[in-house]
């Protein structure tokens, strides 16, 4: 039976999600990749032990990840059950449903069905009575905001969910969603949402300004650019890599001869600062309070350890942060 490390929460620094009481890891983990039915159970065990050894206390999932969709929360489940049980109350799990799950008009979108319904089943695979934070994953066009804001409220009242959050949503309906809620007394405390040096988007469509404004958390995803932000592709690409086995996400394509002199340059700005690429970029999300924690993955207990440290709030001095933009922004 796994033991936690003694010295776990000895390096890890925690932030409250916005104005709320719930604090959350700097480095959260991601069961996005690394957790489907095609993955070692016994590596998907080392990587739960050594984010929570790490003080890594959040673990992220979704109602889709895989493949196949659901095997990452019936994964979790299992190691929860067998493994971590007994630390489930230093732990913040949370999943999400949005995207495409099961067949019909029901498997997918914000209607209250499918919220409600997607929620009862990741409980089930999780063997969990509840989630820490459960997440609308997507802007839906065709349901009213106010359905699936109501189902969140009606979640967080029938005890299946603590927190309620947001993810990929811009900055206006990010507004819209946080009256509806606070209205209903509804605990809304964090958005989910793609940043990066190589991804301003949240900037750009004024998510980040409402969540400081509104005082709500943000955690971000991709903050190493599906693995660009990494010394992994500086030599050439790995027979290992991603872009190799899965290239969903990243394809060869995007690594040009631009792209990779960025990231040369930046690698440069990171060894002057004493850290590695993946740790400066990662600090490089966390320098703005706005940000409560980064989610990374990992495919081996070492990319956790080198993501986990040197990374808390180290300032950035007005000329490393200048030079960052100069080499990365077109």
């Amino acid at each position: 039976m796994y033991q936690a490390s003694e010295k776990r929460y000895q390096q890890m620094s925690y932030t409250n999600c916005g104005k709320s009481g719930l604090k959350l890891p700097a480095v959260s983990f991601g069961l996005w990749h690394n957790f489907g039915s095609n993955a070692a159970y016994d590596t998907m065990k080392e990587l739960c032990f050594a984010a929570f050894d790490l003080g890594i206390t959040h673990f992220d999932l979704a109602n889709n990840y895989g493949p196949v969709p659901g095997s990452a929360e019936e994964n979790f489940g299992r190691i929860l059950k067998r493994e971590l049980s007994p630390y489930r109350d230093e732990m913040i799990i949370s999943t999400k449903a949005g995207y495409d799950m099961w067949d019909g008009p029901y498997g997918s979108g914000g209607s209250r069905k499918y919220l409600v319904a997607s929620l009862d089943q990741s409980l089930k695979r999780m063997g969990l009575d509840y989630v820490d934070i459960f997440y609308h994953h997507c802007m839906d066009p065709d349901t009213p905001l106010d359905e699936s804001m109501g189902a969140l409220v009606s979640i967080v009242k029938s005890g299946k969910a603590l927190y309620v959050g947001i993810s990929n949503y811009d900055g206006e309906t990010m507004r819209r969603a946080a009256e509806i809620l606070e209205e209903a007394h509804c605990p809304f405390v964090i958005n989910q949402n793609r940043y990066s040096i190589f991804d301003r988007s949240i900037e750009e469509n004024g998510l980040k300004e409402a969540a400081k404004s509104l005082g709500k958390g943000i955690i971000a995803y991709s903050p190493l650019a599906q693995g660009m932000l990494t010394d992994r592709y500086l030599n050439g690409i790995p027979a290992d890599s991603r872009i190799r086995t899965d290239g969903r996400f990243l394809n060869e394509n995007a690594l040009t001869k631009e792209r990779m002199a960025k990231i040369r340059g930046l690698q440069d700005v990171a060894e002057k600062r004493g850290q590695t690429l993946s740790q400066m970029a990662l600090n490089w999300v966390l320098k703005d309070h706005e940000v409560t924690s980064v989610l990374v993955g990992a495919s081996c207990p070492s990319q956790l350890v080198e993501n986990a440290t040197k990374i808390s709030r180290t300032p950035f001095t007005d000329e490393e942060l200048a030079r960052i933009d100069a080499i990365s922004l077109d």
